[in-house]
């Protein structure tokens, strides 16, 4: 499969970071973007919850070569698909930094659309059918708007965030900031 990669050529991801962070991306159970409910949202974390559940268990049935959303670091394919991610999910990202991250040695990688979890946290009844559905189509690297999907009697359509799930080492990327003062005087 294309979207799983195994390897040890450098590889550079992104994720949004609190500026005391020292670990890139995010774990699915304790600092991922979702783990934590808005204030006055506890409906929310029950379907994140059950969103991420479902996926796990799928994966372990039919996908057990990838890596587990709960065990591996959630980062973003590019940086477009971090910007993108926080346009969709200001809350999300507010007061954290983008930052680059480049591999180290040999990893576990796949890449998804995580669109398909926006569609899973809709508020809407789905069934077990509907459910393994979207998680086939996640697993098997699928892109939501390659998909017709419906929601309340609707196309939904998303544009594609890329998502990857790392297992490995992973160094954060440090530029050098160019200033205009010239070299001695910032």
């Amino acid at each position: 499969m294309d979207h799983l990669i195994r390897d040890s050529a450098p590889l550079e991801l992104y994720a949004w970071l609190d500026a005391d962070a020292e670990l890139p991306g995010w774990d699915v159970l304790s600092d991922n973007p979702f783990s934590l409910p808005l204030p006055e949202d506890s409906f929310t974390t029950v379907q994140n919850y059950f969103a991420e559940y479902h996926l796990e268990y799928y994966r372990q049935r039919l996908f057990k070569e990838f890596p587990s959303r709960l065990h591996a670091l959630l980062l973003f394919a590019t940086r477009v698909d971090a910007e993108n991610f926080r346009a969709k999910h200001p809350a999300r990202v507010f007061g954290k930094h983008l930052v680059p991250a480049r591999s180290q040695g040999a990893y576990v990688v796949s890449f998804h659309d995580s669109s398909w979890l926006d569609y899973l946290r809709l508020p809407h009844s789905l069934n077990l059918a509907t459910l393994d559905e979207v998680s086939n189509h996640y697993w098997r690297g699928r892109l939501v708007e390659e998909i017709g999907l419906r929601f309340m009697d609707a196309a939904w359509r998303e544009p594609p965030v890329i998502e990857a799930l790392f297992q490995g080492t992973l160094e954060l990327v440090t530029h050098h900031h160019h200033t205009g003062w010239l070299p001695g005087f910032s």
